[in-house]
């Protein structure tokens, strides 16, 4: 069955296991967590493998998966970055009737698959899809992290516009930016728009904008030198396709809505630009792209940095063709 975030609080202790997936990895750890926390387990009761090793350790898993605890209470196994080629396994173990402990899968950004319906279709499994906050669910979190329990009287509307702007690809990094930034201001109880800018993520804001920003409209060379600032200041190099995948998945927002979101004023020419210049059909291939490129940068030989210089490069040589094409 599937699930919404709501229904992850009390379903987690009904159910023989459950698929965390999607392109928010930070939202996917959040409640992989959160399933432990609420299941009250305890480390000895825990059994965590990689996705890789499952066929190696097959025999071992299912034994401890169908073995009761030594220590009394709950046992979960959870079983990390999983995909369709691990269906058959997966399987097996979920629906076995000895299964004395809670399986919890993660995954990153799923295509429908037989993994993703085995979960969907199964009555005592369930799955939870996790994706990037868009603008009202990031204001929402927003609001709640930033409010007057945690000492927070006012957010000023730039500083609202500057979050939105910067926010959303990954939980994980929302969550401990936005506990930051009340730590921060916590003397004037205010956050306005230099707090938020002293404290956005270390990577610097500024080039953060200019990289994906100028990318998108076809501004080669500020693309590329952004890029070099990230990169000499030490940027991961998956959190920037991150980044990039919640930068186009707001752009296609906005060309297929034809609602643009708020933007802080520095950034909204070059975003209107990109609006009027990329087709949907070019944004969904390039988010196809980025997850194929996160893969890359974990799996593959070459060296990330390589990879992500040669897609901005291309992605930006792309846009500024766009951007001919529609003056001439």
């Amino acid at each position: 069955m599937k699930w919404k975030e709501s229904d992850f609080n009390n379903g987690i202790l009904q159910i023989k296991s459950v698929l965390i997936y999607g392109p928010d990895a930070g939202l996917v750890d959040e409640l992989c967590d959160k399933a432990i926390d609420k299941l009250e387990i305890d480390k000895d009761n825990l059994l965590a493998i990689d996705a890789n090793e499952l066929r190696e350790k097959q025999d071992a898993l299912f034994a401890e998966s169908c073995s009761p605890s030594m220590f009394g209470g709950r046992k979960a196994i959870i079983i990390a970055g999983a995909g369709d080629s691990d269906t058959k396994i997966i399987s097996d173990l979920v629906t076995t009737q000895s299964l004395c402990a809670t399986v919890i899968i993660t995954a990153g950004d799923l295509r429908v698959g037989s993994l993703r319906k085995l979960f969907e279709d199964g009555k005592d499994i369930a799955t939870i899809a996790c994706y990037t906050d868009d603008t009202k669910t990031l204001e929402s979190l927003i609001h709640k992290e930033l409010s007057a329990e945690a000492g927070i009287h006012q957010v000023t509307p730039d500083a609202m516009s500057y979050m939105l702007s910067h926010l959303g690809g990954d939980r994980g990094i929302t969550r401990s930016f936005l506990q930051k930034i009340a730590i921060y201001v916590s003397d004037k109880h205010v956050v306005d728009l230099e707090d938020v800018e002293k404290c956005l993520p270390d990577t610097s804001a500024s080039s953060a904008d200019d990289y994906m920003y100028s990318l998108t409209a076809g501004h080669i060379n500020q693309t590329m030198i952004a890029l070099d600032r990230l990169l000499y200041g030490g940027a991961d190099t998956n959190m920037l396709v991150r980044m990039l995948y919640t930068h186009f998945s707001k752009l296609l927002t906005a060309v297929v809505d034809g609602q643009l979101p708020k933007l802080f004023w520095k950034i909204a020419d070059k975003f209107n630009m990109a609006v009027k210049i990329w087709p949907e059909s070019e944004i969904v291939n390039v988010l196809s792209k980025l997850n194929e490129l996160e893969k890359m940068c974990r799996t593959n030989g070459m060296q990330p940095e390589i990879l992500i210089r040669d897609f901005s490069l291309k992605l930006s040589v792309r846009a500024a063709k766009l951007a001919l094409q529609r003056r001439k």
